[in-house]
Parts: structure tokens; sequence; C-alpha cells
């Protein structure tokens, strides 16, 4: 996946780490052959390496010290020159509409950096140094609102994100809450440990800078806990999956025992069943999604909104046409990524070819001929610097392909959320009019005995109380539904404003950066021409 976060540790000349630009012969170039180092011409020294990636979408408009400089936002779609500045690896890019999310957020400031290994508290080794280990990251913010701008650093592991991530889930059914990073065990394994832990910084910054710019978790208790809160994790942990199979396990006889008088309590129906703590709950429910699903049985309540039913088709054809368009922006930047070194190792040939003519020259049509091989190798490896710039600037800018993609993830989970609540709605439903139905058949049989059965009054009285629970239960579960199609609405008018924010700026500065790269490649083809244009017409007139 493109991505435009810088990478911790990552060094200028470090071209193996950045994946538009490998490291190559022709890289050297500059440091070789003279006219790259004219006064003119010539690029700083850390010019020649491949730039770090916020450093290949920053560069300044002005700078006069590459061949083609890549445009700023503000220049891209007519802002006005020097407005933006460069990007922090602590804030987002200013030159994006999200920066006016981020300026409406909570926080200032939100930082990941500082990767340090620890070993594991309860960790027991005979040889010290070589028990297991863990990588924890300095987290640093500042609050927008508060008056003393006081900055909180506090120390979190991977974990701990994870820990977040579920107790958001929990407490933002029905929102678009942006993904967490993936565990990635296996490339965990595969790559450079170094590496590894830079990109996932990275990504865990721009992870917070997303829940806070969520205009719900932004100034949420779980956020701010988590970044302020020094010492170990304040949010308890969630349960992991075995021992919550294990604790419904352990219940589900009591409730067999139970039968129909086992009630959900109204604190647990406000969650999904698939948790694992209730098994007969799971089980009631999947029979009912069967029931409903497979025997074409009509539950008690069934999806209504129209609109929303019909936006959640177009989204699903919209995700379609957006991987797509994710796939073949990868395809650009792979075809960007080869001509750039395929014109960096013309130049080198051409390098080579002059180094030959200007060594073997005995006359002087021969060294005319090694000068203009010079200004075509000069040509070539400047272009081949410039599509490896305007490969960083389609990076930056089709990226945000693949961010509105990732988030069509948070939009599935919000939807399974409306789904989950509906489902314990339609099974509470349906287990009312089974408790309502058996009274029935008990009072018509108690009907038919003279002067009634105390043994089946006594039951038609606790089947009505449980009844009156299984009402409270259904109160709280069709509020908490509510509660979620209420959320879905307002975040599907928010993901289209966004999308149209986000795709008006993509567009603007992808079509603008590539005719300025394109203009500026062809003005310095121009000039070689120029400059070759005597020596073509002096040798048309010898052999004329």
């Amino acid at each position: 996946m493109m991505s435009s976060e810088p990478a911790a540790g990552a060094g200028d000349d470090d071209m193996e780490s950045l994946p538009l630009a490998a490291a190559s012969d022709y890289a050297s170039v500059a440091s070789t052959f003279d006219p790259l180092l004219s006064s003119s011409a010539a690029a700083p020294a850390s010019a020649h390496s491949p730039p770090s990636r916020s450093a290949a979408f920053t560069l300044s408009p002005t700078s006069s010290s590459s061949f083609v400089d890549p445009p700023s936002y503000a220049d891209a779609t007519g802002a006005g020159a020097g407005s933006s500045s460069p990007r922090s690896a602590s804030s987002p890019s200013s030159a994006s509409p999200r920066s006016a999310r981020s300026a409406a957020s909570e926080y200032a400031l939100l930082a990941v950096s500082d990767p340090e290994t620890e070993a594991e508290p309860a960790a027991t080794s005979l040889v010290p140094g070589s028990g297991p280990t863990y990588v924890s990251y300095l987290v640093t913010s500042v609050r927008r609102g508060d008056p003393a701008q006081r900055r909180h650093a506090v120390r979190r592991r991977f974990r701990d994100f994870v820990t977040l991530a579920d107790r958001l889930a929990e407490a933002f059914r029905g929102y678009f809450v942006p993904p967490r990073p993936d565990k990635n065990t296996v490339e965990s394994q595969v790559m450079q440990r170094d590496e590894f832990v830079a990109q996932r910084r990275a990504a865990l910054e721009r992870y917070l800078w997303r829940l806070a710019e969520h205009p719900a978790i932004g100034p949420s208790d779980e956020l701010r806990v988590f970044l302020q809160s020094e010492g170990k994790m304040p949010l308890p942990g969630s349960t992991d999956v075995a021992s919550r199979m294990l604790d419904g396990a352990a219940r589900l006889p009591r409730q067999l025992i139970a039968g129909e008088d086992a009630v959900a309590a109204p604190q647990d129906v406000v969650q999904p069943a698939k948790g694992g703590r209730d098994l007969l709950r799971i089980f009631k429910e999947l029979k009912q999604s069967v029931v409903t699903d497979w025997a074409g049985v009509k539950p008690p309540l069934v999806e209504e909104d129209k609109e929303f039913l019909e936006k959640k088709e177009k989204l699903q054809e919209w995700e379609q046409q957006l991987t797509t368009a994710s796939q073949q922006a990868e395809a650009l930047v792979k075809a960007q990524q080869d001509m750039g070194e395929t014109m960096g190792a013309l130049g080198l040939a051409f390098v080579r070819l002059t180094k030959f003519e200007t060594e073997e020259a005995m006359y002087d049509s021969q060294r005319i001929r090694a000068a203009d091989s010079r200004r075509v190798a000069t040509a070539a490896v400047k272009a081949s610097r410039a599509c490896r710039d305007l490969n960083a600037q389609t990076v930056k800018y089709l990226d945000t392909l693949h961010e509105h993609l990732s988030i069509m993830l948070s939009v599935h989970t919000a939807f399974s959320d409306r789904a989950s609540a509906l489902l314990t709605v339609q099974t509470l439903m349906s287990d009312l009019a089974s408790l309502q139905s058996r009274i029935e058949k008990l009072e018509a049989a108690s009907s038919k005995i003279f002067g009634g059965d105390r043994t089946r009054t006594r039951r038609v009285e606790e089947l009505r109380e449980t009844i009156r629970a299984t009402e409270g239960a259904k109160f709280c579960a069709l509020r908490e539904y509510e509660r979620i199609k209420e959320h879905n609405r307002s975040e599907l008018q928010r993901l289209d404003r966004e999308r149209k924010e986000d795709f008006l700026a993509m567009l603007k500065g992808f079509v603008a950066s590539q005719a300025a790269y394109a203009e500026k490649i062809v003005d310095g083809w121009e000039t070689v021409a120029e400059e070759t244009s005597g020596y073509a017409q002096a040798s048309d007139s010898m052999i004329s």
C-alpha cells in the first residue's frame, strides 16, 4: 500500500527503505559527472540519494537546487505561493483537507516516537537479556483547548493500542471507527527489525490522528485516558475469546436448566452476542438468523430504512470501483518507478560513452560529439531524478484511494453492528411471542380443570415475570438499535462530505503535479535539443 508518512529512523541515504526508489548505480552519476555539479544545475549532496518520504513530499516550491521542484498543494490549487510548510511527523499535512479536520480536533499535537526495546515484566530467563521482549513507543500529545499547552508523554506498546481499539469498538458501535494497524506477524519476521519498527511507528501515529479527527472519538474519555494517563495502560484489557468461551460454557448448564426463564441482562443485550460469554444467547440468535434467512420466515422486525439499504448497496459498488482504482494507482507508481530507473540507466550509459569518446578523441568533431553525449547524459539523469520526485507526488495524492478503501473496513463493521443489534431485537421479540404462546396454552389447559391447576397457575406467573424481564431487555436492545441507526446516518453524511473534499484535493494535486513535471522534463530535453542543434547543422553542411 502506498504511504505518505515518514518512516522513523530511516536516513535519507537508506535507499532500500523507500518503495519508490531502489538503489542503483546511476544514483552516483552526479558525483562523477561534472555538468551536474556546475553552479547552474548542481543539487546539494543530500539530493543525490533518494529522500525520505516526508522530504519527497515537502520540497520547497522555491528551491533551485533540483531540476524539477515538486509543487506544493497550495501552488497546485492556486491558493498562493508560500502557503505550505514542511510536514512534521507530529501533525497531518497542512496541504490537505484533513488539516481542516485536524484543526477542529481536540489535539494540537500527536506524535509516536522513540521506540525502545523492553523486557517483559514477568519474563524469567537463566541468561540475562535472553527473555521475551517488546517494543514500546513514546506517545506525545497536546490538547488544543489546554491554556497551559501541557505536553503529555506516555509509553505505550502495541498491545495497548489493541486494547484501545477494542474499547472504542465497544463504546462506539455504529460509528466508522478508524481501524487500527494490523499486527503483521509475518512482516515482522521477514523485514529488518528497524524497518518494521519504523513502519509500525508511522502507522500508529496515523492511527492516533485519525482517531483524534473523528468528531465522536476525538473528545472521548477513552482516547484522553490513553494519551494522558502515565504508567501502565489504564484501560482494562478485553478478555480473550478463549476465556470468554470458557466462561460462557460454565454458564450454559444453569441457563439450560432455567430454560425459557433465562433472560439476558439489559446491560448484555446492548453488546453483540458473538463475544462468547452467553452461549445460550448465541444459539438463540443463530436460530433466529437461520429461520429468517433459510426458512424464509418473516421476522417480527425488519430493516425498513430504504434510504439506508440503497446507500449500503451503492457503497458496495463504490468499494469495487475504489479497489480497481487503487490497483491502477499501484500500477502507475510501478510504471513511473521503472521509467525513472530506466532513464537513469540510460544516463549512466551515456556517461560511460562520453568518457570513451573523450579518451579516444583525436578530432574536434569527436570532442563535439562527446560534449553532446554529455548533455544527453545530464538531461537523462535529471529526468530520472524528476521521475523519482514525481512518483513521490503521485503517492502523496493517490494515497487518498488507499485511505478511503481502508475506511470501508470501518463501514462494514458499523453496518455489522447494526445488523447484530437488529438480530438481538428480533430474537427477544420471538422469545416474547414464544412465552406468550406458552402462557396461553397453560391457561387453556388449566381452565379445563375444575377449580384450576395451581401448578399451572404458578408456572403462568413465573412466565409472566420472565416476560416482564424480557420486555425490559427488549426495550434496551431496541434503544441500542435506534442509537446505532442514528450513528450510521450521521457517519454516512460525514463520509460523503469528506470523500468529496478528499477526492477534489486529490485530483487537483495529482493533475497539477503531473502537468508541472511533464512541462519541466520537456523543457530539459528542449534545452538539449537547442544545444546540439549547432552541431547538427554543421554536420549537414559538411555532408552537402
